[in-house]
């Protein structure tokens, strides 16, 4: 038969008493006494552990809150009592729980502009490390080509190429459209209506097409790429590649940069071409400018220099995409909630840098003469 646990009371000085526990204090036999315990009333001198030869973390919460309570010792407890006592104590003092008083405006401002700052530097570092690591895993498989991985390659190049191919047709379609028709009121103004065509088709084939592509590419598979990673480097699985000797920047990383890479810019091509049908479209509607007439035109239009401006940017755009999803999925460490704020950071970091880089292109070509 299972024992429990018991106590009795023996009287003390002055009308105080000795609680006597008696067999184990554990949580599977305590409960038997627990009413009897809260029923009690003092004065309690101390608390006897001495015949009770097993104790758990919640007998010894028991008699620590009797002695709390009553302001009762506990005696004759064993070594390991002890120690579940202490603890429990060591957590019950909110001392070191005080929050230090806030800096005034004018030194906490300066102090959050440093700190980030520094991490910003931090950051810089840590992704140039990561470009370092892909250019020695490129080296590697370079020198031995039956490492790299083509069915990973081309797994990769159809989750974000053909696999996106009905989102951005419906994305540059309508935003053909709302240039279009934007265009038209504006040049209705000086008459000047057939000019719809030359906007329409610069600004598509040059610039929003492949900035809109890279915008959605980074939103749909910049963040599929941190999230991946980040659950990978959660369950460690990327950790259990690297003891079976496998590099994760050659299985993982350098796939789904060559698949951006090379899908980039015919996505860019084929975003600017849906662009341009979106806009003949109203302007056959709203302009009285034949379909075929306008797609003609546009022939004539869009120099041949405005469609290597779009391939040349496709693979940078596609570089950056890949490298900020990469880079923030294998940052993840702790917990689920990191893969989320990995996911964001990505997203938005991608999509800053194609900006500015968008920017750096358009006076860069300025400069060259093909503005």
């Amino acid at each position: 038969m299972r024992a429990t646990a018991d106590f009795t009371t023996e009287p003390g000085a002055e009308g105080a008493i000795t609680l006597v526990f008696t067999g184990p204090l554990l949580v599977s036999s305590i409960g038997a006494v627990d009413h009897r315990l809260r029923a009690l009333e003092g004065p309690i001198a101390a608390i006897d552990l001495s015949a009770s030869p097993r104790i758990d973390t919640v007998g010894a919460w028991t008699a620590w809150r009797l002695s709390q309570q009553f302001g009762a010792r506990i005696v004759g407890a064993s070594a390991e009592a002890q120690r579940l006592i202490g603890a429990l104590g060591h957590v019950d003092d909110n001392t070191a729980a005080v929050t230090p008083p806030r800096l005034p405006v004018l030194l906490r401002v300066p102090e959050h502009v440093g700190i980030v700052m520094s991490d910003l530097g931090q950051g810089i570092l840590l992704v140039l490390g990561f470009l370092g690591q892909v250019v020695l895993a490129s080296g590697a498989i370079l020198r031995h080509p039956v490492r790299f991985r083509v069915r990973a390659l081309v797994h990769q190049m159809e989750l974000m190429g053909v696999n996106a191919l009905a989102i951005i047709a419906l994305m540059s379609f309508l935003v053909g459209i709302v240039i279009a028709q934007q265009g038209a009121v504006q040049l209705r103004q000086f008459g000047a209506e057939i000019y719809t065509v030359n906007l329409v088709g610069r600004l598509s084939m040059r610039e929003l097409g492949i900035l809109m592509t890279a915008i959605m590419v980074a939103g749909r598979s910049g963040s599929a790429f941190a999230a991946q990673l980040g659950t990978m480097k959660l369950t460690e699985e990327i950790d259990a590649m690297r003891t079976i000797g496998v590099s994760p920047v050659e299985a993982l990383v350098i796939p789904r940069l060559l698949a951006t890479m090379l899908m980039m810019p015919l996505l860019g091509i084929y975003s600017a071409a849906i662009s341009i049908i979106g806009g003949a479209a109203l302007s056959a509607l709203t302009l009285g400018i034949p379909f075929f007439t306008f797609l003609a035109r546009i022939q004539e239009v869009v120099p041949l220099h405005d469609v290597w401006v779009a391939l040349i940017k496709g693979p940078v755009f596609g570089l950056i995409v890949a490298t900020s999803g990469c880079y923030q999925g294998l940052q993840v460490k702790s917990d689920a909630e990191e893969v989320g704020t990995r996911t964001t950071a990505a997203v938005v970091m991608a999509i800053f840098m194609v900006i500015v880089l968008d920017a750096f292109f358009a006076v860069f070509f300025s400069e060259v003469g093909w503005g």
